[in-house]
């Protein structure tokens, strides 16, 4: 994988990736902080189906993520 950033929703499954930066307000910086998704965290993509929310592994829990809002993660 290069090292350019790109949206979590493009992250193929069984890939690792660390957030970079996530794009969104307020609200939505502090409920994905609850979950432990940060920047600087890594993130290794369990199920990622068109149209479906993606899954992934996050500091040994794994999360569902809406699509809308795993397209606001970047990660490299």
């Amino acid at each position: 994988m290069n090292k350019e950033r790109i949206p979590l929703t493009e992250l193929p499954a069984g890939k690792q990736a660390q957030v970079e930066i996530i794009q969104g307000g307020n609200n939505l910086i502090g409920r994905l902080a609850g979950v432990g998704i940060t920047p600087g965290v890594e993130v290794t993509m369990v199920q990622n189906f068109r149209k479906r929310p993606v899954i992934v592994n996050v500091r040994y829990t794994q999360i569902a993520l809406g699509r809308s809002v795993a397209s606001k993660i970047y990660v490299k």
